[in-house]
């Protein structure tokens, strides 16, 4: 999952950057605005995570801009402004969430979480198919009630694919969704991580999950045809 982060104090941004990168999501930074702004509509991200007190365009203008545009990525506001007007204030600009400053950063990832979960249309917090069970809160991921070990890369693509169950998912939609804005690898890096990834899940399964559409993508079902 994708996530932009719009703040202009650096130190702040940096920090809930690291920790979202290390919670297996790729994460972009906007110090300003007007960047920030023309990030959210130019980038596919999965969640924007907003300022209110920004230099050059404010959270709120950004807000009602992207809702004015019919842009329906889920938008967390995050602030020092902490009266129930204010508050009003943001949710009626069109956010989904407001987090005062201070906040502990497991309330912002599990909020990320809720917002994302509801924004693709899945209730219980648990992914599952067959006997592939992922939690994304927990981290944690079995098949068969046995442990998977993955990287933070595998796991953000299972997850993807998993919120996309029995749909096709391109290579380019994976890197939208998995790797930053400033990535710049080999053609063949989604090939590489899902790979492994495959082989982690299905190397001993009887039934297999994860498959691929040679020149489309890939899909994870247990019925595949």
């Amino acid at each position: 999952m994708r996530i932009l982060v719009i703040e202009d104090e650096r130190r702040l941004a940096n920090v809930i950057k690291k920790g979202l990168i290390e919670d297996g999501f790729a994460v972009d930074l906007s110090f300003d605005g007007e960047d920030g702004q023309y990030l959210a509509e130019s980038e596919p991200y999965d969640l924007i995570i907003l300022d209110l007190m920004l230099p050059k365009i404010d959270g709120l203008t950004i807000c009602r801009n992207l809702r004015k545009k019919n842009l329906k990525t889920p938008i967390l506001i995050l602030t020092a402004k902490t009266t129930v007007e204010e508050k009003v204030q943001g949710l009626d600009s069109g956010a989904d969430d407001y987090l005062t400053k201070p906040f502990s950063f497991l309330e912002l990832r599990s909020r990320i979480h809720s917002l994302i979960r509801r924004s693709k249309q899945h209730p219980s917090p648990i992914l599952k198919i067959a006997n592939l069970i992922v939690d994304p809160l927990k981290h944690s991921v079995t098949r068969n009630n046995q442990p998977v070990n993955l990287t933070p890369k595998e796991f953000a693509i299972l997850e993807l694919l998993l919120r996309h169950k029995n749909e096709v998912v391109s290579r380019t939609m994976i890197l939208e969704h998995v790797w930053d804005y400033n990535f710049e690898g080999m053609s063949n890096v989604v090939d590489v991580f899902v790979a492994a990834l495959r082989k982690k899940i299905d190397h001993k399964a009887k039934v297999k999950l994860i498959h691929t559409l040679h020149g489309v993508g890939y899909k994870i079902s247990n019925n595949f045809k």
